[in-house]
C-alpha cells in the first residue's frame, strides 16, 4: 500500500485532465500496480488488488480517482494459492481497517488473468465488492506489460450479479490513466 501526498497531487491532476472519465489512476501508479500484479503472480497465475481513492459528484456523475494500492495477497495472505484469485473474507477486515485509517474507499479491483482480459463465470458470480457501480478490471497475459485501456476487461457491476460489459473501446471512455496517446 502506498499513500502520500504528492500522490494524492498528481491524482487529482490526473483526474482534473479527465474529466469526462468516471474512474482515473495516474500513470506511474498504474505501471507500477501492473508491475507488481505481474511480479506477486510470477507470470503463471492470477494476481489482484483493490484500487483505493476517492469518489465526487461531477456534473451530477460519480468519478473515481486512484491514490493507492491493496494487494490481495497482503489482506489475504493464502488468497493466491491455487493459481486463480479466491480471496477469503476475513482479508475484508483488514481492507476495511486500511481504508479507514487511509480515509481512503474502494474504488475499483484488477486482477491478472492468462490470454485475453475477459470476466470468467467466477468472477461474474462472485464481485469482490457487491454494490452497484462498482468497477472490476481485467489485465491480460498475467500483467506482463502495462496495456492500453483498450486491452482491458472493465466490467460494472449492475447488482443482482449482472455486469455493465465497457471492455475495448468503451474502457478508454471508462477509465484514463494519464497517458496521452
Amino acid at each position: 500500500m502506498s499513500f502520500s501526498i504528492p500522490a494524492t497531487i498528481r491524482a487529482l491532476a490526473t483526474f482534473l485532465f479527465a474529466p469526462d472519465h468516471r474512474l482515473a489512476c495516474p500513470a506511474s501508479l498504474w505501471q507500477e500496480t501492473i508491475e507488481e500484479l505481474h511480479r506477486r503472480g510470477g507470470g503463471r497465475r492470477e494476481s489482484g488488488a483493490f484500487l483505493l481513492g476517492e469518489r465526487i459528484v461531477r456534473s451530477g456523475v460519480e468519478r473515481r480517482w486512484v491514490h493507492s494500492v491493496a494487494y490481495f495477497d497482503d489482506l489475504d495472505p493464502r488468497s493466491l494459492d491455487s493459481g486463480i484469485v479466491v480471496f477469503d473474507g476475513m482479508g475484508f477486515g483488514p481492507l476495511w481497517q486500511l481504508c479507514r485509517e487511509s480515509g481512503l474507499q474502494v474504488v475499483a479491483d484488477v486482477h491478472a488473468h492468462p490470454g485475453v482480459a475477459r470476466q470468467s463465470e467466477a468472477d461474474r458470480k462472485h464481485p469482490m465488492i457487491a454494490t452497484a457501480g462498482h468497477f472490476a478490471l481485467i489485465v491480460p497475459d498475467f500483467a506482463v506489460r502495462v496495456p492500453m485501456e483498450t486491452d482491458l476487461g472493465l466490467y460494472e457491476y449492475a447488482g443482482a450479479h449482472q455486469w455493465r460489459d465497457h471492455s475495448g473501446s468503451a474502457a478508454s471512455r471508462i477509465f484514463y490513466t494519464g497517458r496521452w496517446a
